[in-house]
């Protein structure tokens, strides 16, 4: 089905409000103003571009791309899937980054002060570029949960950070994937707060075993949808897409 179109009507329900104080943060971080949506300048839509040869032949390897003595510590998995329009067709040749905490749930960041170690075999980030069918891979470990300063005994469930760009630096959206079955889940105050439960089912990526190998790695799917009703849901643009 190819439906053209420049622009699809936002649904603002699927998105939760900017001011939610049981996520503490956002009360502080939630604009009091309605946003304004800006239209992109042509030299935001057409550049900067990326380019395979940017790719190192490791950036979609967490497990090898920064070890030193040996491999890092935690749970092998595979993550995979397709980057899509709201129409269901595949975005191609899009930078998709990723970002995540070590196995201990640790992010190696100097102002992450958690009790957990730093794994040194582990770096944690990496990226890659979806090919002609939108679709993307990468090898890791799974990452931990850990607690933090929203309420008392207050913890993150697994999860690992996306950031996905357009044709431009301009252009980036963010969001994040959880694990099917983590039970912190359903006390996680950033994620009770999506009043769609289908969007909220977007963000947790299944098990898929079909991609998984034998003896090393489980593997888990997440597609990205970029608009629309079915769109997953991006930190960046809690207004509605």
């Amino acid at each position: 089905m190819d439906i053209k179109g420049e622009f699809f009507q936002r649904d603002r329900s699927l998105h939760p409000p900017a001011h939610t104080p049981t996520y503490k943060t956002s009360v502080a971080r939630s604009p009091r103003l309605p946003l304004l949506s800006l239209q992109n300048s042509l030299s935001e839509v057409t550049g900067p571009v990326f380019g395979h040869n940017e790719i190192g032949l490791l950036d979609n390897d967490l497990i090898r791309n920064y070890a030193k003595d040996g491999d890092p510590i935690g749970e092998r998995i595979i993550v995979h899937g397709r980057v899509l329009d709201e129409t269901g067709r595949p975005v191609p040749r899009t930078l998709v980054e990723f970002w995540q905490a070590n196995a201990g749930g640790r992010y190696r960041h100097k102002k992450d002060t958690y009790l957990a170690p730093i794994d040194p075999n582990f770096g944690g980030c990496g990226r890659t570029l979806t090919d002609d069918d939108g679709y993307y891979f990468y090898r890791t470990i799974k990452p931990g949960p850990y607690p933090w300063r929203n309420f008392v005994n207050s913890w993150r469930p697994a999860h690992i950070h996306y950031s996905v760009f357009g044709s431009g630096f301009a252009q980036r959206l963010i969001t994040q994937m959880y694990f099917e079955g983590d039970p912190l889940i359903a006390s996680c105050p950033m994620l009770q707060n999506v009043p769609d439960k289908d969007a909220l089912e977007r963000l947790i990526a299944p098990l898929d075993m079909n991609a998984s190998i034998p003896l090393d790695s489980l593997a888990y799917r997440f597609d990205i949808v970029l608009r629309g009703r079915r769109s997953t849901m991006f930190e960046n643009k809690l207004d509605g897409n």
